[in-house]
């Protein structure tokens, strides 16, 4: 079971030496995971802990002023997949100004070295931390002589003769394409939040039950209709969202709304997560709400066909 540390202190108690990576790893996609699977097999050949570092909140959210954008993964999440990938501990640094502002060797020695023993590094191949970004491979070489430890910088990982990269997913679920973002993450996007109190149009005018959901997340697929897989209660249904603004009732803020097939419970208050798979059609505004009810039984249609295809599975 992975251990998660918030504190140099914490750090210092409970590792004795190490193996590390360092990174954001917002959206924990495949290159971030075969970067991660590097240091627990480095770690077993070396007999250290194998170790995660990354902050919270993104250091973007510190350091720039302007509006950052939406990210792939919070940090709950982000947590929650890596520790799915089995190694000893997360070092989750709280991130601040005073944090920002160090020197990238007063940072390798007092969060690496210090606090982690540590033995290896392994970083992505454009990563680099401290003041100025000045933390890079070279200077960590140099580091690395000097505190007695190795230094390795892994070559990208490519998908369909592109690098894997969290703005390319970003751009990919922004534009809707859901389906196309699954091999670059390991897995479909997902959201999560609490199903609320919506209009309750769902059942009682259109005769299809809704759950509506504040999210907690902050990078939503482009408004439409997708086939997901919604998990709720440890059980993982089929079903249709629809994200939008529910243009045929006039609503003016943006809305998550899921059919979940054959499902009758009262979930309210409860946390559910929504897998995308497919997009099925833009959002649209209908003459009536029997021809909206119509084009609903023609999506619910097409996505139980999609989510009976073995590649839609989760």
């Amino acid at each position: 079971m992975t251990i998660i540390l918030t504190s140099l202190e914490e750090a210092q108690q409970k590792v004795d030496s190490s193996c590390v990576t360092i990174g954001n790893f917002d959206g924990v996609h495949i290159g971030h995971q075969h970067l991660i699977q590097k240091v627990r097999a480095k770690a077993q050949t070396l007999n250290t802990k194998s170790v995660v570092v990354t902050f919270d909140p993104h250091p973007l959210r510190v350091l720039v002023d302007r509006k950052t954008p939406p990210f792939i993964t919070l940090t709950e999440q982000k947590l929650e997949l890596i520790s799915q990938l089995k190694v000893d501990f997360i070092f989750c640094i709280p991130f601040n100004k005073k944090i920002a502002a160090l020197e990238p060797e007063d940072f390798v020695c007092t969060y690496l070295v210090k606090a982690l023993k540590l033995k290896s590094l392994l970083i992505g191949y454009d990563y680099a931390f401290g003041k100025n970004r000045k933390g890079n491979f070279q200077l960590l070489k140099q580091l690395g002589e000097k505190y007695n430890f190795t230094v390795e910088q892994l070559a990208p990982v490519m998908y369909d003769g592109a690098i894997v990269s969290s703005t390319r997913i970003r751009d990919l679920v922004q534009m809707g394409k859901v389906w196309e973002v699954r091999p670059l993450l390991g897995r479909f996007y997902q959201v999560k939040g609490t199903v609320i109190t919506g209009k309750k149009r769902g059942a009682r005018l259109l005769g299809f039950p809704t759950a509506n959901i504040a999210l907690k997340d902050e990078l939503f697929p482009k408004p439409g209709v997708y086939a997901v897989w919604t998990e709720v209660k440890e059980r993982i249904l089929p079903g249709v969202a629809n994200i939008g603004y529910n243009p045929t009732f006039g609503n003016d803020y943006l809305s998550v709304e899921v059919h979940i097939f054959d499902f009758a419970q009262n979930i309210y208050e409860e946390t559910i997560k929504v897998h995308f798979v497919q997009r099925l059609r833009e959002e649209q505004k209908f003459s009536s709400v029997k021809a909206l009810q119509e084009q609903i039984q023609k999506d619910i249609a097409l996505a139980k066909k999609i989510l009976k295809q073995p590649e839609a599975s989760v």
